[in-house]
């Protein structure tokens, strides 16, 4: 029988910690993990519609719908009705989101920070492209996060 190599324990403990750890860090913000990803993306793709979105980042739309009416709720994301598909909806974010993005930024720069302190900048881009490389062999969207889930 061949010795487990371990990896997938340590990135389970690893992505447990790093997960709460954001959540407990975006809090003061009064956002999730997964709303930062939807603003994100939405940020990126102006105009995206609500099905385009839950493809985008692999979620189910019901999940999606949840989410973006909590976003709208809180006045960072406007949904439009298209001018080329009246039966859609485009996303796009509100004029107030910028300096709420601008806050989350603050927060994803340190979270990184802190977590890669103790490797050099070559190490971290070396694990970058590695964790890449696990995260495409697996079939997991960039764009997802198992906060579009819960």
């Amino acid at each position: 029988m061949q010795k487990p190599s371990g990896v997938a324990l340590l990135l389970s403990q690893l992505g447990s910690f790093v997960a709460s750890e954001f959540a407990r860090r975006l809090a003061p913000l009064d956002l999730t993990p997964g709303q930062v990803g939807i603003l994100r993306v939405i940020a990126t793709r102006p105009g995206l519609s609500q099905q385009a979105l839950a493809r985008e980042i692999g979620a189910v739309p019901s999940r999606v719908v949840k989410l973006l009416d909590e976003l709208e709720d809180r006045g960072l994301v406007e949904r439009r009705r298209s001018a080329t598909d009246r039966r859609n909806h485009e996303l796009h974010l509100s004029g107030s989101a910028g300096d709420r993005l601008a806050e989350v930024l603050v927060v994803v720069v340190d979270h990184d920070r802190t977590l890669t302190a103790g490797l050099s900048a070559a190490e971290v881009t070396t694990l970058r492209t590695l964790l890449g490389k696990v995260a495409a062999a697996q079939g997991i969207a960039p764009l997802g996060h198992p906060g579009y889930r819960a």
